[in-house]
């Protein structure tokens, strides 16, 4: 058995009520570090090409990384892995808290589902056994009591991922939430999961993750306890919330549904900035064992809007799209949003992105409130975003057309309405802006996973792997962003929290001495490079085969089509050749394709896929 890893993975079959185990064995291990790279190898091997993604052949996984549950900092994330259904094509959700590093001390590496269950149920895993449980007096119920409900019957011990009404009612932006207020949110698979009736997954143990020598690991985390990155305390002190201000200074954040400027079209965005946030944290939270802490419980209301003490902060991320995406500077109501979303599973990041659209679509009267339920769907006008955002989250009324995506919406609505719809292939696009961010510009439609702030990274790195490049062009980028994405396959896949590797270890050659002490494998930048790349062609591979294509279609207005009028931005148009033809003949893709060569597939040691893409 590989060091860092469990050792098995764990198959329910939902329509036959049968589990069973199998053994990972080393080399998948080593070639995938477990996480979305072995979720994908996996599917790509089990799943028949052009499944529904909500029919019962799907598969859905939720997976750990080789650091997930080790010494190694921030190694806190699991991943849910299956076919989007807002995509069409692979989904990854990424999330922290403590539900990840429990999986494996209750035993396995990764949980695959297969089959559709004829009632809710739930799977239980205790310290290496595991039962399927009737779910049907949970049906309904959000996914706080959810977790509450499951701690007091199996002990407060267990830690607990759910789906919330939305996605037990399909909403294809769903998210699947733990600890209450950490989202595995993107591609849509809290439906994928509500549409196998599986309501909840819940583990205990106290198993040991081996590691190659405990000794140097703790010597290790101690090591880089010490040396945290420049950026930890800021981090630390406000969270997410603290990058909101700067954000807007740079005119990196959405306004109105990113039509706006925010630095000048909303000038109280400082009403949302970190320092208001955290005047209304209570304490702090921090996911397993982080040193950083960057999340916060929030004290009770005291405004007008109602919500428990002990609902989570809302990130950077949930500030954006509720706040200056809607022009909305009132800081309790986005909290509220948050709180809604958290309880009712949604992607927060989705979600405001269609409450933004709604409001569009009703400014430009192609809605109007006949449509919206009486709700009048203007800029800033926090109350009709609430009371909309409640619909969408119970799938009512004009909420119901929100709830599967502004895609689907679009194509509901009509009218023109497609050109307020801000996604790639199907996905919301976060919080960050790709006019003037030339790696989202990049990652964004060219990524297996589209519209994705978390994927081609510019650091840190390790030394001697990033070559030299004018960080404000795209010429000769393709090469750097390359490694760039190659990397952050490699520490998402190995089950390491992107703000911790960013603000603790600071440069990425503690993240290669934390696997080669985890793991005891003679690791090297140039293999683990080339892992990264492996889970990459992986991902690639399985969109290739479903019929999609890369790069995916852009919306004009991120493109810079028309350009801004004012601003840090304005004036910036990008053509498509000079976002993707560097890096896609980096990759070895085909630029009008996005098929990786068949001299790649075999290069990087993936000869069955070569077989599947190359008959």
């Amino acid at each position: 058995m590989a060091h860092g890893f469990m050792g098995k993975t764990l198959w329910v079959d939902l329509s036959k009520k049968q589990i069973k185990e199998e053994a990972l064995d080393e080399k998948i291990c080593r070639d995938f570090l477990g996480g979305y790279g072995l979720g994908a190898r996996i599917l790509f091997s089990r799943q028949k090409p052009g499944v529904d993604p909500l029919g019962p052949e799907a598969i859905l996984g939720i997976t750990t990384g080789v650091l997930t549950g080790t010494d190694a900092l921030g190694g806190s994330r699991y991943v849910m892995v299956g076919k989007s259904p807002l995509t069409g094509g692979w989904g990854d959700a990424n999330s922290g808290g403590n539900v990840g590093p429990n999986l494996k001390f209750a035993g396995y590496d990764a949980v695959f589902f297969t089959g559709k269950s004829d009632k809710p149920v739930y799977l239980f895993i205790n310290n290496g056994k595991a039962e399927i449980k009737d779910a049907s007096r949970l049906w309904g119920k959000d996914s706080f009591e959810v977790q509450d409900i499951l701690r007091q019957e199996l002990g407060k011990d267990v830690e607990v991922a759910c789906i919330g009404p939305s996605g037990e009612k399909l909403a294809l932006i769903s998210a699947v939430m733990n600890n209450k207020g950490r989202a595995a949110g993107r591609s849509g698979l809290g439906a994928v999961m509500g549409s196998k009736k599986l309501k909840a997954i819940a583990v205990r143990g106290n198993m040991k993750v081996p590691v190659a020598d405990a000794q140097a690991a703790a010597d290790m985390r101690k090591k880089h306890m010490a040396n945290l990155g420049p950026r930890f305390g800021f981090i630390s002190k406000y969270g997410t919330p603290g990058l909101f201000n700067m954000s807007c200074e740079s005119d990196d954040v959405p306004a109105g549904n990113w039509g706006k400027v925010a630095g000048i079209d909303m000038p109280t965005y400082t009403n949302l900035s970190g320092e208001p946030v955290i005047a209304r944290q209570e304490r702090k939270y921090a996911c397993w064992r982080c040193p950083i802490a960057c999340g916060g419980i929030m004290k009770g209301p005291g405004g007008e809007y109602k919500y428990e003490a002990g609902a989570h902060k809302p990130e950077y991320e949930t500030l954006a799209m509720f706040g200056s995406n809607c022009m909305n500077d009132n800081l309790e109501s986005i909290i509220k949003a948050n709180d809604i979303c958290n309880r009712y599973g949604l992607d927060t990041i989705s979600a405001g992105a269609c409450i933004a659209f709604a409001i569009e679509c009703y400014e430009n009267g192609l809605i109007t409130r006949k449509d919206t339920d009486g709700i009048e769907m203007t800029w800033g006008n926090h109350k009709s975003i609430i009371a909309m955002l409640e619909k969408l989250a119970k799938r009512e009324g004009f909420g119901d057309i929100l709830a599967d995506g502004v895609k689907k919406a679009a194509e509901k609505i009509g009218k023109g309405s497609e050109k307020y719809a801000m996604h790639i292939g199907g996905q919301e696009v976060p919080a960050h802006d790709s006019r003037g961010g030339p790696h989202f510009a990049i990652g964004y439609g060219a990524e297996p996973t589209p519209g994705r702030h978390t994927q081609g990274a510019e650091g840190p790195f390790p030394e001697g792997v990033m070559p030299e490049f004018d960080r404000h062009s795209f010429k000769g980028r393709g090469g750097p962003h390359k490694y760039g994405s190659d990397f952050t396959q490699m520490y998402n896949a190995a089950g390491i929290c992107m703000i911790v590797f960013g603000d603790g270890y600071g440069h990425g050659d503690y993240l290669i001495e934390a696997l080669q002490t985890i793991t005891g494998w003679d690791l090297t930048k140039e293999e683990l490079l080339k892992t990264g790349e492996r889970i990459e062609n992986m991902r690639q591979a399985f969109n290739i085969r479903e019929g999609l294509k890369t790069p995916w279609k852009y919306p004009d207005r991120l493109l810079g089509k028309p350009p801004k009028k004012e601003g840090p931005r304005k004036g910036i148009t990008y053509a498509e050749d000079e976002l993707f033809n560097e890096y896609m003949a980096a990759r070895d893709w085909d630029r009008q394709t996005g098929k990786p060569s068949k001299k790649k597939l075999l290069e990087l040691g993936l000869d069955d896929v070569a077989k599947v893409l190359y008959p």
